[in-house]
Protein backbone atom coordinates (compact mmCIF):
# COMPACT_ATOMS: atom_id res chain seq x y z
CA UNK A 1 0.00 0.00 0.00
CA UNK A 2 3.21 2.29 0.11
CA UNK A 3 2.46 2.87 -3.38
CA UNK A 4 -1.15 4.07 -2.73
CA UNK A 5 -0.23 6.11 -0.23
CA UNK A 6 2.91 8.10 -1.83
CA UNK A 7 0.36 8.96 -4.96
CA UNK A 8 -2.16 10.67 -2.36
CA UNK A 9 0.60 12.87 -1.20
CA UNK A 10 2.12 13.86 -4.29
CA UNK A 11 -1.18 14.31 -5.64
CA UNK A 12 -2.30 16.75 -2.62
CA UNK A 13 1.03 18.73 -2.83
CA UNK A 14 0.05 19.20 -6.68
CA UNK A 15 -3.37 20.01 -5.57
CA UNK A 16 -1.82 22.83 -3.45
CA UNK A 17 0.77 23.94 -6.17
CA UNK A 18 -2.45 24.16 -8.50
CA UNK A 19 -1.33 21.42 -11.04
CA UNK A 20 -2.85 19.09 -13.10
CA UNK A 21 -2.48 15.81 -12.90
CA UNK A 22 -3.37 12.13 -14.58
CA UNK A 23 -3.30 8.63 -13.11
CA UNK A 24 -1.77 5.82 -15.00
CA UNK A 25 -3.05 2.47 -14.40
CA UNK A 26 -2.34 -0.99 -15.59
CA UNK A 27 -5.43 -2.40 -15.63
CA UNK A 28 -4.38 -5.98 -17.73
CA UNK A 29 -1.69 -8.02 -18.82
CA UNK A 30 -1.28 -10.53 -21.20
CA UNK A 31 2.00 -12.41 -21.14
CA UNK A 32 5.25 -11.42 -18.76
CA UNK A 33 5.78 -7.97 -17.46
CA UNK A 34 7.49 -6.05 -14.56
CA UNK A 35 4.31 -4.64 -13.20
CA UNK A 36 1.08 -6.35 -12.88
CA UNK A 37 -2.33 -5.46 -13.09
CA UNK A 38 -3.13 -2.88 -10.57
CA UNK A 39 0.50 -1.02 -10.71
CA UNK A 40 -0.13 2.70 -10.73
CA UNK A 41 1.45 5.82 -11.45
CA UNK A 42 0.51 9.60 -10.81
CA UNK A 43 1.87 12.12 -13.63
CA UNK A 44 2.22 15.66 -12.86
CA UNK A 45 1.62 18.54 -15.55
CA UNK A 46 5.40 19.79 -15.20
CA UNK A 47 6.29 15.93 -15.71
CA UNK A 48 6.67 14.54 -11.78
CA UNK A 49 6.07 10.63 -11.72
CA UNK A 50 5.04 8.86 -8.55
CA UNK A 51 4.84 4.67 -7.89
CA UNK A 52 5.77 3.07 -11.36
CA UNK A 53 4.34 1.20 -14.49
CA UNK A 54 6.88 -0.72 -15.44
CA UNK A 55 10.49 -0.85 -14.91
CA UNK A 56 11.18 2.04 -16.16
CA UNK A 57 10.47 1.65 -20.09
CA UNK A 58 6.87 2.65 -20.39
CA UNK A 59 7.51 5.90 -18.36
CA UNK A 60 8.67 8.07 -20.61
CA UNK A 61 5.90 7.23 -23.22
CA UNK A 62 3.04 7.34 -20.95
CA UNK A 63 4.15 10.76 -20.10
CA UNK A 64 3.43 11.98 -23.36
CA UNK A 65 -0.20 10.10 -23.23
CA UNK A 66 -0.65 11.66 -19.70
CA UNK A 67 -0.08 15.42 -20.97
CA UNK A 68 -2.68 14.52 -23.74
CA UNK A 69 -4.95 13.42 -21.24
CA UNK A 70 -4.64 16.20 -18.92
CA UNK A 71 -5.13 18.09 -22.42
CA UNK A 72 -8.39 16.88 -23.31
CA UNK A 73 -9.63 16.04 -20.21
CA UNK A 74 -10.64 12.31 -21.37
CA UNK A 75 -9.43 8.79 -19.97
CA UNK A 76 -7.50 6.93 -22.50
CA UNK A 77 -6.56 3.53 -22.73
CA UNK A 78 -2.86 2.58 -24.07
CA UNK A 79 -1.89 -0.88 -25.31
CA UNK A 80 1.74 -1.90 -25.28
CA UNK A 81 2.83 -4.71 -27.35
CA UNK A 82 6.47 -6.29 -27.37
CA UNK A 83 5.42 -7.82 -30.70
CA UNK A 84 5.23 -4.51 -31.87
CA UNK A 85 7.71 -3.25 -34.23
CA UNK A 86 6.40 0.12 -33.29
CA UNK A 87 6.93 -0.22 -30.00
CA UNK A 88 10.54 -0.63 -30.64
CA UNK A 89 10.38 2.61 -32.56
CA UNK A 90 9.04 4.19 -30.03
CA UNK A 91 12.01 3.14 -27.86
CA UNK A 92 9.72 1.60 -25.59
CA UNK A 93 11.57 -1.57 -25.25
CA UNK A 94 9.58 -3.46 -23.07
CA UNK A 95 11.74 -6.51 -22.58
CA UNK A 96 9.61 -8.36 -21.32
CA UNK A 97 7.13 -10.48 -23.60
CA UNK A 98 4.09 -9.02 -22.76
CA UNK A 99 1.07 -7.12 -23.78
CA UNK A 100 0.26 -4.41 -21.29
CA UNK A 101 -3.06 -2.55 -21.07
CA UNK A 102 -2.85 1.33 -18.86
CA UNK A 103 -5.78 3.40 -18.72
CA UNK A 104 -4.86 6.59 -18.36
CA UNK A 105 -7.45 8.89 -16.66
CA UNK A 106 -7.25 12.82 -15.65
CA UNK A 107 -7.87 13.79 -11.64
CA UNK A 108 -10.40 16.55 -10.83
CA UNK A 109 -10.26 17.16 -7.14
CA UNK A 110 -14.26 18.78 -8.30
CA UNK A 111 -15.44 15.27 -9.41
CA UNK A 112 -17.20 13.29 -6.97
CA UNK A 113 -15.68 9.77 -6.29
CA UNK A 114 -12.10 10.67 -8.16
CA UNK A 115 -9.85 7.60 -7.86
CA UNK A 116 -7.58 9.67 -5.39
CA UNK A 117 -10.76 10.28 -3.44
CA UNK A 118 -11.02 6.63 -3.45
CA UNK A 119 -7.46 5.49 -2.20
CA UNK A 120 -8.19 7.93 0.53
CA UNK A 121 -11.26 6.50 1.47
CA UNK A 122 -9.54 3.22 1.78
CA UNK A 123 -6.65 4.10 4.00
CA UNK A 124 -8.74 6.04 6.44
CA UNK A 125 -9.43 2.74 7.58
CA UNK A 126 -7.52 -1.15 8.19
CA UNK A 127 -10.09 -2.68 6.18
CA UNK A 128 -10.36 -4.54 2.73
CA UNK A 129 -11.53 -2.99 0.01
CA UNK A 130 -12.75 -3.14 -3.96
CA UNK A 131 -11.64 -0.90 -6.47
CA UNK A 132 -13.09 -1.65 -10.03
CA UNK A 133 -11.67 -0.23 -13.38
CA UNK A 134 -13.95 0.01 -16.42
CA UNK A 135 -12.31 0.21 -19.75
CA UNK A 136 -12.97 -0.63 -23.45
CA UNK A 137 -10.77 -3.47 -25.06
CA UNK A 138 -13.38 -3.79 -27.61
CA UNK A 139 -13.30 -0.37 -29.19
CA UNK A 140 -10.60 1.93 -28.19
CA UNK A 141 -12.11 5.02 -29.41
CA UNK A 142 -15.47 4.60 -26.86
CA UNK A 143 -15.33 6.85 -23.82
CA UNK A 144 -13.23 5.21 -21.04
CA UNK A 145 -14.99 5.08 -17.89
CA UNK A 146 -12.11 4.47 -15.70
CA UNK A 147 -12.40 3.94 -11.67
CA UNK A 148 -16.06 3.88 -11.47
CA UNK A 149 -16.69 1.94 -8.65
CA UNK A 150 -15.31 1.41 -4.56
CA UNK A 151 -16.72 -0.97 -2.31
CA UNK A 152 -15.97 -1.98 1.55
CA UNK A 153 -18.08 -4.68 3.80
CA UNK A 154 -19.36 -1.00 5.27
CA UNK A 155 -19.11 1.46 1.93
CA UNK A 156 -20.42 1.32 -1.56
CA UNK A 157 -19.31 4.70 -4.04
CA UNK A 158 -20.56 4.14 -7.87
CA UNK A 159 -19.66 7.29 -10.33
CA UNK A 160 -21.58 5.58 -12.85
CA UNK A 161 -25.22 6.29 -14.34
CA UNK A 162 -26.24 2.63 -15.77
CA UNK A 163 -27.56 0.88 -13.12
CA UNK A 164 -27.91 -2.47 -14.52
CA UNK A 165 -23.85 -2.48 -14.71
CA UNK A 166 -23.41 -1.11 -10.94
CA UNK A 167 -25.65 -4.46 -9.42
CA UNK A 168 -23.68 -6.47 -11.67
CA UNK A 169 -20.57 -4.64 -10.65
CA UNK A 170 -21.41 -4.61 -7.07
CA UNK A 171 -22.21 -8.49 -6.90
CA UNK A 172 -18.38 -9.29 -8.02
CA UNK A 173 -16.85 -7.47 -5.93
CA UNK A 174 -18.45 -8.40 -3.34
CA UNK A 175 -17.43 -11.82 -4.51
CA UNK A 176 -13.71 -11.02 -5.16
CA UNK A 177 -13.77 -9.20 -1.25
CA UNK A 178 -14.38 -13.04 -0.27
CA UNK A 179 -12.58 -14.55 -2.53
CA UNK A 180 -9.26 -11.86 -1.59
CA UNK A 181 -7.83 -12.04 -5.05
CA UNK A 182 -8.24 -9.71 -8.13
CA UNK A 183 -10.22 -10.54 -11.58
CA UNK A 184 -11.26 -9.27 -14.60
CA UNK A 185 -14.46 -9.42 -16.73
CA UNK A 186 -16.53 -8.48 -19.54
CA UNK A 187 -19.85 -6.65 -18.96
CA UNK A 188 -22.01 -4.95 -21.29
CA UNK A 189 -23.88 -2.00 -20.57
CA UNK A 190 -27.55 -1.06 -21.25
CA UNK A 191 -27.39 0.10 -24.68
CA UNK A 192 -24.80 -3.61 -25.38
CA UNK A 193 -21.54 -1.91 -24.96
CA UNK A 194 -19.09 -4.71 -24.16
CA UNK A 195 -16.82 -3.28 -21.25
CA UNK A 196 -13.81 -4.89 -19.23
CA UNK A 197 -13.18 -4.83 -15.34
CA UNK A 198 -10.19 -4.85 -13.76
CA UNK A 199 -11.81 -5.91 -10.33
CA UNK A 200 -9.08 -4.98 -8.19
CA UNK A 201 -9.14 -5.89 -4.39
CA UNK A 202 -7.12 -3.75 -1.71
CA UNK A 203 -5.52 -4.54 1.28
CA UNK A 204 -4.57 -2.71 4.28
CA UNK A 205 -0.78 -2.54 4.98
CA UNK A 206 1.48 -4.78 7.02
CA UNK A 207 1.14 -3.87 10.62
CA UNK A 208 4.49 -4.98 12.32
CA UNK A 209 5.14 -5.51 16.16
CA UNK A 210 8.32 -5.09 16.85
CA UNK A 211 8.69 -6.19 20.49
CA UNK A 212 12.46 -4.92 21.46
CA UNK A 213 13.73 -1.85 21.14
CA UNK A 214 17.52 -2.31 20.91
CA UNK A 215 20.09 -1.50 18.42
CA UNK A 216 19.27 -4.42 16.34
CA UNK A 217 15.87 -3.69 15.94
CA UNK A 218 17.09 -0.23 14.18
CA UNK A 219 17.56 -1.66 10.49
CA UNK A 220 14.29 -4.03 11.13
CA UNK A 221 12.12 -0.65 11.46
CA UNK A 222 13.67 1.25 8.97
CA UNK A 223 13.70 -1.66 5.87
CA UNK A 224 10.04 -2.20 6.97
CA UNK A 225 9.34 1.42 7.05
CA UNK A 226 10.79 0.95 2.98
CA UNK A 227 8.71 -1.38 2.43
CA UNK A 228 5.28 1.10 3.47
CA UNK A 229 4.59 -1.78 6.22
CA UNK A 230 3.21 0.26 9.58
CA UNK A 231 5.73 -0.59 12.77
CA UNK A 232 5.26 -0.51 16.63
CA UNK A 233 8.02 -0.62 18.63
CA UNK A 234 7.16 -2.05 22.04
CA UNK A 235 9.76 -2.29 25.22
CA UNK A 236 9.43 -2.19 28.56
CA UNK A 237 12.22 0.22 29.25
CA UNK A 238 12.30 3.72 29.13
CA UNK A 239 15.94 4.80 28.09
CA UNK A 240 15.00 2.31 25.05
CA UNK A 241 11.96 3.08 24.01
CA UNK A 242 12.19 6.56 22.49
CA UNK A 243 10.67 7.71 19.59
CA UNK A 244 13.59 10.04 18.75
CA UNK A 245 15.66 5.95 17.95
CA UNK A 246 13.03 5.23 15.28
CA UNK A 247 11.96 7.89 13.53
CA UNK A 248 10.41 5.64 10.90
CA UNK A 249 7.80 4.11 13.19
CA UNK A 250 4.60 4.51 13.59
CA UNK A 251 3.86 4.10 17.25
CA UNK A 252 6.41 3.86 20.16
CA UNK A 253 5.19 2.15 23.37
CA UNK A 254 6.91 2.04 26.60
CA UNK A 255 4.62 -0.61 28.60
CA UNK A 256 5.01 -3.73 30.20
CA UNK A 257 5.02 -6.80 29.17
CA UNK A 258 1.51 -7.44 30.76
CA UNK A 259 -0.26 -4.38 29.56
CA UNK A 260 1.32 -3.44 26.36
CA UNK A 261 -1.25 -5.13 24.03
CA UNK A 262 -3.82 -3.40 25.80
CA UNK A 263 -2.72 -0.73 23.72
CA UNK A 264 -2.55 -2.22 20.62
CA UNK A 265 -5.35 -2.80 17.72
CA UNK A 266 -4.45 -6.41 16.23
CA UNK A 267 -6.25 -7.54 13.04
CA UNK A 268 -5.51 -10.36 10.34
CA UNK A 269 -2.82 -8.15 8.65
CA UNK A 270 -0.85 -7.64 11.81
CA UNK A 271 2.59 -9.60 12.54
CA UNK A 272 5.10 -9.59 15.58
CA UNK A 273 8.70 -10.10 16.13
CA UNK A 274 9.74 -11.04 19.41
CA UNK A 275 13.44 -9.47 20.50
CA UNK A 276 13.36 -8.11 23.90
CA UNK A 277 16.81 -10.65 24.55
CA UNK A 278 14.61 -10.22 28.19
CA UNK A 279 13.40 -13.98 28.35
CA UNK A 280 10.57 -12.99 30.83
CA UNK A 281 9.11 -10.32 28.61
CA UNK A 282 9.29 -12.12 25.36
CA UNK A 283 7.23 -15.18 27.07
CA UNK A 284 4.54 -12.89 28.69
CA UNK A 285 3.98 -11.58 25.14
CA UNK A 286 4.10 -14.97 23.56
CA UNK A 287 1.54 -16.10 26.38
CA UNK A 288 -0.88 -13.25 24.70
CA UNK A 289 -0.35 -13.44 21.41
CA UNK A 290 -0.37 -17.19 20.88
CA UNK A 291 -4.15 -17.29 21.19
CA UNK A 292 -4.75 -14.63 18.64
CA UNK A 293 -3.35 -16.91 15.86
CA UNK A 294 -1.57 -14.07 13.91
CA UNK A 295 -0.28 -15.04 10.57
CA UNK A 296 3.48 -14.69 11.85
CA UNK A 297 5.00 -14.80 15.05
CA UNK A 298 8.97 -14.68 14.82
CA UNK A 299 10.90 -15.09 18.09
CA UNK A 300 14.60 -14.01 17.82
CA UNK A 301 17.33 -16.09 19.39
CA UNK A 302 17.94 -20.00 19.28
CA UNK A 303 15.48 -22.62 19.19
CA UNK A 304 15.85 -24.10 22.37
CA UNK A 305 14.87 -20.69 23.44
CA UNK A 306 11.51 -21.23 21.74
CA UNK A 307 10.82 -24.64 22.84
CA UNK A 308 11.65 -23.65 26.42
CA UNK A 309 9.08 -20.99 26.28
CA UNK A 310 6.56 -23.22 24.62
CA UNK A 311 7.19 -26.07 27.17
CA UNK A 312 7.04 -23.32 30.16
CA UNK A 313 3.27 -22.18 28.76
CA UNK A 314 2.30 -25.79 28.58
CA UNK A 315 3.02 -26.15 32.23
CA UNK A 316 1.38 -23.13 33.02
CA UNK A 317 -1.65 -24.72 31.79
CA UNK A 318 -1.50 -23.04 28.23
CA UNK A 319 -3.69 -24.68 25.65
CA UNK A 320 -1.49 -24.65 22.87
CA UNK A 321 -2.88 -26.08 19.46
CA UNK A 322 -1.21 -27.62 16.21
CA UNK A 323 -2.69 -24.18 14.44
CA UNK A 324 -1.34 -21.93 16.85
CA UNK A 325 2.39 -24.18 16.73
CA UNK A 326 2.17 -23.15 12.76
CA UNK A 327 2.06 -19.53 12.70
CA UNK A 328 5.22 -19.66 15.49
CA UNK A 329 8.82 -19.15 13.68
CA UNK A 330 11.98 -19.12 15.93
CA UNK A 331 14.76 -18.79 14.98
CA UNK A 332 12.54 -16.47 13.12
CA UNK A 333 14.00 -15.40 9.59
CA UNK A 334 14.69 -17.07 6.49
CA UNK A 335 18.57 -18.68 5.94
CA UNK A 336 20.10 -16.43 3.90
CA UNK A 337 23.68 -16.64 6.08
CA UNK A 338 22.70 -13.39 8.16
CA UNK A 339 24.84 -12.27 10.65
CA UNK A 340 24.84 -7.88 10.98
CA UNK A 341 21.96 -6.74 12.20
CA UNK A 342 21.04 -5.19 8.83
CA UNK A 343 21.21 -8.99 7.21
CA UNK A 344 19.51 -10.51 9.94
CA UNK A 345 16.31 -7.37 9.45
CA UNK A 346 16.37 -8.39 5.57
CA UNK A 347 16.32 -12.36 6.81
CA UNK A 348 13.52 -11.77 9.12
CA UNK A 349 11.42 -9.58 6.97
CA UNK A 350 12.27 -11.80 3.77
CA UNK A 351 10.38 -14.62 5.44
CA UNK A 352 7.68 -12.51 6.64
CA UNK A 353 6.75 -11.44 3.50
CA UNK A 354 6.94 -15.60 1.95
CA UNK A 355 4.85 -16.67 5.21
CA UNK A 356 2.34 -13.18 3.97
CA UNK A 357 2.33 -14.33 0.40
CA UNK A 358 2.45 -17.66 1.03
CA UNK A 359 5.27 -18.90 -0.91
CA UNK A 360 8.31 -20.74 0.14
CA UNK A 361 11.18 -18.08 -0.44
CA UNK A 362 13.39 -20.16 -2.61
CA UNK A 363 15.46 -18.57 -5.77
CA UNK A 364 13.18 -17.57 -8.37
CA UNK A 365 15.95 -19.51 -10.44
CA UNK A 366 14.25 -22.92 -9.29
CA UNK A 367 10.92 -21.76 -9.84
CA UNK A 368 9.03 -23.94 -12.39
CA UNK A 369 6.50 -21.40 -13.31
CA UNK A 370 6.17 -17.76 -14.06
CA UNK A 371 7.62 -15.43 -11.59
CA UNK A 372 4.09 -13.74 -11.45
CA UNK A 373 1.45 -15.84 -10.25
CA UNK A 374 -1.98 -16.21 -12.29
CA UNK A 375 -4.25 -15.36 -9.53
CA UNK A 376 -5.97 -13.18 -11.07
CA UNK A 377 -8.53 -15.23 -13.71
CA UNK A 378 -11.06 -14.41 -15.88
CA UNK A 379 -14.60 -14.86 -14.91
CA UNK A 380 -17.17 -15.77 -16.93
CA UNK A 381 -18.60 -13.23 -19.49
CA UNK A 382 -21.99 -11.43 -17.76
CA UNK A 383 -24.58 -12.63 -19.60
CA UNK A 384 -27.62 -10.87 -17.58
CA UNK A 385 -26.71 -7.19 -19.32
CA UNK A 386 -27.22 -8.81 -22.94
Amino acid sequence: MKELEDIVKAYDIALQQGKQTALATVVQVEGSSYRRAGARMLVTEDGQLTGAISGGCLEGDALRKARLVMAQQQPMLVTYDTTDDDDAKLGVGLGCNGIIHILIEPVYDAKEHNPIGLFKRFLTKRRQAVIVTLFSLADRKLPQPGTILFLSNDDVLYSGTDTTLSVSLQNDAKEVIKAGKPHTKIYYSEDGTEYTAFIEILKPAVSLLVFGAGNDALPLVEIAAVLGWHVTVVDGRANYAVASRFPRARRMLCEKATEALSYIDIDAFTVAVLMTHNYNYDLAILRQLLPLQLAYVGSLGPKKKLQRMLNELLDDGLDITADQLKTVYGPTGLDIGAQTPDEIALSILSEIQAVLQQCKGTSLRDKATGIHSREMAALPVNHENL
